[in-house]
């Protein structure tokens, strides 16, 4: 199997990391969205990365339903737990994808539109997602050392690649000097070589 995806795309990085943590063999295979030579809808018809392409020839999409995926497969370690927390587990993911799908929202904005065609009403209400998304990442992290149960899981993949994209594209949303429990969090993960080696670029 292979990973199409870019180094940029934090929902790619979250697949990745996933597959690193579980020494899985799944090259990654570039790919831009925004050529107009892309490929991607041969494999993905929404025109979006990350795809994943079995043995078999068939195509995984999107990020989450990948993760589900490979996460099945052994080694059996299981980053998305059974039972009572496998819920909070999804919910920590379904909290740092909504701030990242805000947060691309507000990039998209001012890279595809013109300045005399963006909305200051719409970029006001997609902050507005990211900086209560990150306050109920903080509050509920409190001063845990994981963001679901006692070991990391999911969760933590999840929302470090949420918090590391928002450094990589804006920058401006200072999350670090208002939650320093996220700030703490993010410099822990990215001591795994998982994370370290998928920082956005």
């Amino acid at each position: 199997m292979q990973l199409i995806g870019s180094l940029s795309s934090p929902y790619v990085r979250k697949v990745r990391v996933l597959i690193a943590e579980k020494g899985l063999d799944c090259p990654l295979v570039l790919e831009d969205v925004w050529a107009a030579d892309t490929k991607i809808q041969q494999s993905n018809p929404l025109g979006k990365v990350p795809c994943l392409i079995l043995d078999d020839g068939r195509a995984l999409y999107d990020s989450r339903v990948i993760c589900e995926y490979l996460d099945s497969l052994p080694p059996a370690s299981s980053l998305i737990p059974l039972g009572g927390e496998r819920i909070e587990v999804l919910r920590w993911q379904a909290l740092a994808d909504g701030v990242l799908d805000a947060g691309v929202l507000i990039r998209l904005e001012h890279t595809q539109r013109q300045p005399q065609e963006r909305s200051e009403k719409w970029l006001a209400r997609q902050r507005g997602k990211v900086t209560a998304g990150l306050a109920v990442m903080a509050s509920d992290l409190n001063d845990h050392d994981w963001c679901a149960g006692a070991r990391f899981t999911l969760a933590d993949i999840a929302v470090g690649c949420a918090l590391g994209w928002l450094l990589f594209r804006l920058p401006e949303i200072d999350w670090r000097s208002k939650h320093s429990n996220l700030a703490k969090h993010y410099s822990k993960l990215m001591t795994r070589h998982s994370f370290a080696d998928s920082a956005p670029r």
